[in-house]
């Protein structure tokens, strides 16, 4: 479904030049769950902005479905850390404003937003307005808004960063039961190992600037996952282990040119 094929990037300034990405080389299958981790500064966001085609990479390609991505895709919508609805707008309006740009059809589509709005526990808030919602139910609005289109590649970047521990664990309990109606190809970029763990499929491990894959890690434990005490907690505590020891600082990094896959098997 998505394939990077020697993708690099450099941000050149009046400052000089910053390399963010130095090659990459990845493919992630349809309907797969990627979750990209590294430390601040290794080129996460810049990733997933070249694989939606709004930065056009130094060197390399992406390709989604077979063809080479040269600009944004109707097939592809992207979540960003907040989720920016028009104030103005009520909570169907803003998940509808996919279908006003673009001009689809009206019913059509509010049939298709009001599915989506009762999916992460919306539905009866329609007629909201933004300021009357919490950050997460925000969120929510957001997620929706992106899926307006059934978009065969949804490309998140820290969407629960900006909220508090128990909304975010709720947040990814929904896109986690989203993700396994749907079947949506995700990449999904986050600080958090415990998101990482709890909803991926193979978690891509970044070096420090420039952003190269150090490893990937296949997280080989049955959905529906959470946190809590159950069966397969000591199996994604070990996962969960194994990344903060990957991402810790110092001289026992391996080379960034390096890659291994592991499944705790």
């Amino acid at each position: 479904m998505i394939r990077l094929v020697d993708l690099s990037h450099t941000f050149t300034g009046r400052t000089g030049a910053v390399r963010a990405l130095d090659p990459i080389n990845l493919e992630v299958g349809a309907g797969e769950f990627v979750a990209i981790v590294g430390r601040s500064g290794c080129g996460k966001s810049t990733l997933l902005r070249l694989v939606a085609g709004l930065v056009t990479p130094t060197a390399g390609e992406v390709w989604i479905g077979g063809e080479r991505v040269r600009r944004p895709r109707p097939n592809v919508s992207m979540v960003f850390q907040r989720p920016a609805l028009l104030p103005w707008r009520s909570v169907i309006d803003n998940v509808m404003l996919p279908a006003e740009i673009h001009r689809w059809s009206r019913k059509e589509y509010d049939a298709r937003a009001r599915e989506l709005l009762e999916l992460v526990g919306l539905a009866g808030f329609e007629r909201r307005l933004p300021h009357e919602l919490s950050g997460g139910m925000q969120q929510r609005v957001a997620v929706c808004r992106s899926l307006l289109a059934s978009p065969e590649v949804l490309l998140m970047d820290e969407p629960f960063s900006a909220l508090d521990a128990l909304t975010r664990e709720e947040l990814c309990a929904g896109l986690q039961d989203i993700h396994m109606r749907l079947r949506t190809t995700i990449m999904f970029v986050t600080h958090s190992i415990d998101e990482a763990v709890l909803l991926a499929d193979r978690v891509v491990v970044l070096t420090e600037r420039p952003g190269r894959i150090r490893t990937v890690i296949d997280i080989d434990v049955p959905r529906p996952r959470s946190l809590g005490q159950h069966e397969h907690s000591a199996r994604m505590a070990q996962y969960a282990a194994q990344l903060h020891d990957l991402l810790r600082p110092g001289p026992t990094q391996a080379p960034p040119d390096s890659m291994a896959t592991s499944g705790l098997r």
